[in-house]
């Protein structure tokens, strides 16, 4: 796709983000990524993203990462859009988005670089110098310490010009509706915390979120984005109670849980989660019967 394509097929929906299965013994298990996303592939998402930050992109080899995003590529076959993420640091990132492009990817999702303390000209370097490396569309993802202004924002537009689409990260919803108001309809604008942010984001005028959920239930998902989008607040809340919240509550009890919960909630679903390479931690036994617990009751949802 060309940027704008790109822009325009994530309008007004959800945006899916996989994790990468590891085998017992923390191998790729591409396999198990194939199963997946064939599950995926079924339902209507505006974007698959291929080695993200469910996606454990950060544990992965330069040759992991070219096998994750061609895998995904080849499976998705032109269902829907495919997003590669790409970051961590300067070269990294530039041999990521060459990677993406080769591979079938239809755009590349700027993480953060991995150094905390640049000044914001050298972040701005960084950005560009992604997208100045690619033809492909690229989407911002202001997560962690990257908090940016409206004015920075503006900067970033100007100097990228394949910059299409904006993925909040922080969750700060009066700040994101002043980046929103600044720039009107220069990017296209997505929540990008997670599934329990979609009332406060659809109330803001978000119309796109991206879900890690949907790499388990993806009905959950596609209902968050139908509820929300067309004003029915009961069933919103209802969903919300009944789901999402027990799963970001599961999640809040250990960092990496973000991850290591999605995955194991997989497996006990029978999907293919696997396992996460340290240094995520995986879900501690005594703590699993708590997801028993939880999944008993989703048979209407998966």
């Amino acid at each position: 796709m060309n940027p704008n394509a790109l822009r325009k097929s994530l309008e007004n929906g959800v945006i899916a983000f996989p994790v990468t299965p590891f085998k017992d013994d923390l191998g790729l298990d591409l396999d198990g990524l194939r199963k997946n996303l064939r599950h995926l592939i079924k339902f209507d998402f505006r974007a698959i993203v291929a080695a993200g930050g469910t996606g454990e992109m950060y544990s992965l080899t330069t040759d992991e990462y070219r096998q994750v995003v061609e895998t995904t590529a080849e499976v998705v076959n032109g269902e829907t859009a495919v997003i590669a993420g790409v970051g961590f640091g300067y070269a990294q990132a530039l041999e990521m988005s060459r990677i993406a492009k080769s591979n079938g990817a239809d755009g590349v999702l700027a993480l953060p670089p991995y150094y905390p303390n640049a000044p914001k000209s050298a972040l701005f370097d960084y950005y560009q110098a992604i997208g100045e490396n690619t033809d492909l569309g690229m989407l911002v993802y202001t997560r962690d310490w990257v908090q940016l202004t409206p004015n920075d924002a503006e900067t970033l537009a100007n100097r990228i010009p394949n910059l299409v689409a904006w993925k909040d990260g922080q969750g700060d919803t009066r700040a994101y509706q002043r980046i929103m108001q600044h720039l009107g309809d220069r990017f296209h604008w997505i929540g990008g915390i997670g599934d329990d942010c979609v009332p406060a984001y659809y109330s803001i005028g978000i119309r796109t979120y991206t879900s890690s959920i949907a790499t388990v239930a993806p009905r959950i998902s596609l209902l968050l984005h139908e509820y929300a989008s067309t004003g029915k607040h009961e069933d919103l809340a209802n969903l919300m109670a009944k789901y999402v919240i027990p799963i970001y509550d599961f999640r809040a009890r250990q960092k990496g849980y973000e991850v290591s919960a999605m995955k194991a909630l997989m497996n006990l679903t029978g999907q293919v989660g696997g396992r996460v390479r340290p240094p995520l931690p995986e879900v501690d036994e005594e703590k699993m019967r708590g997801l028993r617990e939880m999944v008993a009751g989703w048979s209407s949802v998966l």
